[in-house]
């Protein structure tokens, strides 16, 4: 029998991926590779880099140990090409085996990639997600429109999780009503499990600081796990310590608190350390079992095969044009700010500054905080895609893009979301404690002191009315704004223009 090369990417760690499943120990070869091309093609927060390749390195020896062959090209091999396509090449030239086994990747870049070579490449569906990409194209023909809370009911039908039957469990699809708690600064958070480094991952973190220390991140202190039992252990710290407040706090931000009950796990699920549907049952036995309520681990469960599962069937539905969408034509030039620089806006400085410490920042942070003031401002979705793609460890292509073009930034035209995901500063006001520390007053709409959000949002609003004023979900909004006298709306869009320009002109704001 003549062997394969089986190629396997820093994003699939898992060792019952499809790849790994049809081959053949006694033949095929391993081939797993750290190159610089990966990293750069956006400039990847170093914490980011770093535990891509020290988790790759791990199961590099894993599989080793299990008795594959193992082709493993570290980043600093005089040997290393630089690039993937070259090094399976150079693979195949070293050992006469011209074809090429892997798991299809997770962005169409790669995929692409591998469409190219001149070598044989069979990519094999991913079957760590809990729907093909064949299952949900069937489930989306011939919709009208794609709505993640009816995939997220077939879903739930499908795996019985948190069923009884054919119900519902609790009577209801979900607790959304009863997980928009603000927080309060006195609560207790253990946060995520911080992880002591180990000579593998010591040795990645000085390569990384050699490399990539130009790029935007502080990498350390580094406390991510970069292997399965370590990945395990954080999914069971959180499921004891933070599941049963998860769900009524997940919306909240606090000044002080980074992580609150947010269990940090998605770096782990989205590289193939942790089973997305093994981790939604472990949740569920935490309700049945009586150790967490149910609006929290329904909301958790949610996250995972609702809208984990629901944006990578988008991404793969759309295709490879997909991250050139601009439906609402914005183009201003993503701010300083995004990288660190000034700004005077308390909730956004706060939100970028965990992002640069953490390479993490939660959902409403990256929605409602930064997401929100790209949509409002006009930032060019594709630069802050870009952006949101480098700056988070759990950020691939397949859950960043639609994410930030559909969800955030609308550039999709409502593929993903039915209206905008647009506030003024009394959300940011009502759902965290950053106002209380800001420059801004929260409470004032125009002047020099008035939140910049306040006056953007209605700027977005008159801006955008041909487009969204029959929108059912935002007539509201509309009929607020028109209840405004004359000359309260031309301050506030006279506040607007002037903030834009100095967006425009580099101005901090």
């Amino acid at each position: 029998m003549v062997g394969r090369l089986i190629l396997v990417l820093g994003d699939q760690l898992s060792p019952e991926i499809a790849a790994l499943r049809e081959g053949d120990k006694a033949h095929d070869i391993v081939v797993m590779a750290e190159v610089g091309a990966e990293a750069t093609y956006v400039a990847h927060h170093p914490k980011k880099i770093a535990f891509i390749l020290a988790a790759m390195r791990k199961f590099a020896a894993r599989l080793h140990d299990d008795g594959w062959q193992v082709a493993y090209t570290r980043l600093d091999d005089p040997e290393n090409t630089g690039a993937l396509g070259s090094e399976l090449l150079r693979r195949a030239s070293e050992t006469g085996l011209s074809e090429v086994l892997t798991t299809e990747p997770g962005e169409w870049r790669v995929i692409d990639l591998l469409d190219e070579l001149p070598l044989p490449v069979t990519q094999l569906p991913d079957d760590r997600f809990i729907t093909l990409r064949t299952e949900f194209a069937d489930w989306a023909k011939g919709r009208k429109t794609l709505r993640m809370e009816h995939f997220y009911r077939t879903i739930r039908r499908r795996t019985g999780l948190l069923m009884d039957e054919d119900a519902p469990a609790g009577g209801k699809w979900n607790y959304d009503h009863q997980n928009r708690k603000p927080a309060q600064n006195d609560l207790f958070a253990l946060g995520p499990l911080r992880h002591q480094t180990d000579k593998v991952t010591d040795d990645v973190l000085d390569l990384v600081e050699d490399r990539f220390g130009d790029h935007f991140g502080q990498l350390r202190p580094f406390w991510f796990a970069t292997d399965a039992a370590g990945a395990e252990a954080a999914r069971d710290h959180f499921l004891k310590h933070a599941l049963p407040l998860f769900g009524d706090f997940q919306d909240a931000m606090l000044d002080q608190d980074r992580f609150l009950y947010h269990a940090v796990l998605s770096p782990y699920l989205n590289v193939g350390l942790l089973d997305p549907l093994d981790l939604c049952r472990r949740a569920e036995t935490e309700w049945r079992e009586g150790r967490a309520p149910l609006n929290a681990v329904e909301g958790f469960i949610r996250q995972i095969i609702g809208w984990r599962e629901f944006i990578r069937g988008i991404y793969f539905l759309q295709g490879p044009d997909y991250t050139r969408r601009n439906t609402l034509n914005h183009r201003r030039k993503l701010p300083d700010f995004y990288w660190g620089g000034e700004t005077h806006m308390h909730c956004v400085g706060r939100a970028v500054e965990q992002t640069r410490d953490e390479a993490y920042a939660h959902h409403i942070q990256r929605l409602m905080i930064t997401g929100n003031f790209g949509l409002l401002a006009g930032i060019d979705p594709g630069e802050l895609h870009q952006w949101y793609l480098a700056v988070y460890a759990d950020a691939f292509e397949w859950v960043e893009a639609p994410n930030t073009l559909g969800m955030s930034q609308f550039a999709d035209g409502g593929i993903v979301a039915s209206k905008p995901y647009v506030s003024s500063g009394s959300y940011i006001d009502r759902m965290s404690d950053y106002c209380s520390h800001c420059h801004y007053d929260v409470k004032q709409r125009s002047g020099e002191k008035a939140c910049p959000f306040n006056a953007l949002y209605w700027g977005f609003l008159d801006r955008h009315r041909k487009r969204f004023a029959k929108n059912p979900r935002m007539a509201q909004m509309y009929s607020t704004w028109d209840r405004m006298d004359a000359d309260t709306r031309d301050a506030i869009l006279s506040r607007a223009e002037d903030l834009r320009d100095r967006l425009s002109r580099g101005t901090p704001i």
